[in-house]
């Protein structure tokens, strides 16, 4: 299969990010409107345990995987290849076993004294069998993203949405007349069986286009790659700790939150449909341009691999800048857009208009979020990540003592759950561009920073202007779209008019390439 440039490579995930953002809202949307916010709390308490599960499954090891091959690859070392990957897989396959154990066994203490809700013990049942399933495909992912190719990675995200849309519908369905729980748990198996078809997906193409026979002397190769399991290691354990941190702050977030809003004085199941509100309602929303991020950092992290081996530092520059503005330009249009029509996206997709005033507090805040993948992706290539693992801690820390705080106030309750969070992305993200300035000497140009910052101030009140003057007579969501359409083109348009993207770089859009 054929390695990709880096912007060919971010392109091709970016779209298949969109794909898969847009089935993975509809799966949002099908929930909701089938289980409501105090099922999709139940769903959502379970999330966190299998983030943790999986973040202690994979141990870093996918970022390792993409920067060991992407190094093999550069020096032709095929035989090394094959060991990064059987040892990989010896691993994860190993711990994946005692993390699903452990989580049939711990379930009901989770669920009855942690979440305070007996009923998430379901959905965290459900868990269990994905978390090797997700441990393995990570494996395989980290494999191609090292050889540049991000096709498989692009189109097994896509089918495991359409797998997972067209049964969640059918499980939440089936499991309902036994109750909520259920059909939240329904929902999860819903999410494992997506997965599943993504790894017999990622499994095919490797079949089918490995230069190697991984399964031919598995264990002795597995036995002789102590070097090789050291140096998947020296990777992926302080980039597990960055991760681990984050997971880790992610589990006990409902729990603070739980615990928080019962000091408050709000009822439990107040509570979980509050919880419901904010991480499965607004997030979702709020983090909708994680995937053309998340596709810049996958495609970032082998790309400067490359070019720290070998010592070309304009180019780690270069390649730095690209991945932060196309970041910034991707998420100010969603600032907006989450900002200035946060009433009409909460009521058309969850028929909950209570939840905009979470979405319009957390949404300004959200440009640093979109900006964590790539800073903390360029730290891990350029062997950085103990500083990125610093920076995850600080910011847990100060974002979970920030929700007791505030969440446990009954001035506040959700809504200080939802400051404190937003307090974690943008602390994080000054921590990681203050990292990378101090050891590579990277700075963001102040030019380009003002241009954009002036472009979405422009673009958020002409927005409020079109939502509150125009199309006024067309049914409500056809004025929501046309509103939110001509607010997304202004923007498009002040890219070009402030040039905010190089005539190269418009020239590698395939949308463009065919006009130009």
């Amino acid at each position: 299969m054929n390695k990709q440039t880096f912007l060919k490579g971010t392109f091709i995930l970016i779209a298949a990010g969109f794909i898969t953002k847009l089935l993975g809202f509809i799966n949002r949307i099908v929930m909701a409107r089938m289980i409501g916010a105090e099922g999709v709390g139940l769903y959502m308490m379970a999330v966190p345990t299998m983030l943790l599960l999986l973040t202690l499954t994979q141990l870093g090891l996918p970022v390792a995987i993409a920067k060991l091959v992407a190094e093999a690859e550069a020096k032709g070392e095929v035989g090394k290849t094959k060991k990064i990957l059987a040892v990989a897989l010896a691993i994860t396959g190993s711990l994946s076993i005692v993390f699903t154990t452990a989580i049939l066994a711990l379930a009901p203490l989770v669920a009855q004294t942690l979440l305070t809700d007996a009923r998430a013990l379901y959905p965290l049942l459900a868990v269990a069998p994905i978390v090797p399933i997700i441990a393995v495909s990570s494996v395989l992912r980290g494999y191609f993203q090292g050889r540049q190719n991000m096709k498989p990675t692009a189109y097994s995200q896509v089918l495991e949405q359409v797998v997972r849309i067209s049964l969640i519908a059918v499980f939440t369905a089936a499991f309902m007349p036994y109750g909520l729980e259920y059909a939240a748990a329904g929902a999860m198996i819903s999410a494992g069986c997506g997965e599943l078809a993504s790894l017999l997906y990622m499994l095919y193409l490797f079949k089918s286009h490995k230069p190697f026979r991984l399964r031919r002397q598995f264990f002795s190769t597995v036995k002789s790659g102590r070097k090789t399991a050291s140096q998947l290691l020296a990777i992926a354990l302080p980039t597990t700790g960055s991760r681990l941190i984050g997971t880790v702050a992610l589990f006990f977030e409902p729990i603070v939150v739980a615990q928080s809003l019962a000091l408050a004085g709000v009822a439990t199941i107040v509570a979980t449909q509050q919880y419901g509100l904010l991480v499965g309602y607004v997030m979702p929303l709020l983090t909708l341009p994680t995937f053309i991020t998340y596709s810049l950092s996958v495609s970032l992290l082998p790309s400067l691999s490359e070019a720290a081996a070998n010592k070309q530092k304009v180019l780690i520059h270069h390649r730095l800048e690209q991945a932060l503005r196309m970041g910034l330009l991707s998420g100010g249009i969603c600032v907006v857009v989450l900002y200035v029509f946060a009433s009409e996206l909460t009521v058309l997709m969850y028929n909950a208009p209570h939840a905009a005033s979470l979405l319009q507090v957390m949404a300004p805040f959200a440009l640093f979020l979109y900006l964590q993948g790539p800073l903390a992706a360029a730290l891990q290539a350029l062997d950085y990540a103990k500083a990125s693992m610093v920076n995850s801690f600080i910011g847990a820390i100060v974002k979970t003592l920030a929700i007791f705080a505030l969440a446990s106030s009954p001035s506040f309750g959700i809504m200080g759950a939802a400051l404190a969070i937003v307090t974690g992305f943008v602390l994080v993200t000054l921590l990681h561009i203050a990292t990378l300035a101090k050891t590579t000497g990277f700075v963001i140009h102040a030019v380009p920073m003002l241009k954009l910052v002036l472009l979405i101030v422009i673009t958020g009140y002409a927005g409020m202007q079109i939502d509150t003057y125009l199309f006024n007579g067309l049914p409500y969501a056809a004025k929501a779209l046309a509103s939110i359409a001509i607010t997304c083109m202004i923007y498009v348009f002040g890219i070009l008019a402030l040039k905010l993207l190089s005539k190269e770089e418009l020239k590698r859009l395939p949308f463009i390439k065919k006009f130009m």
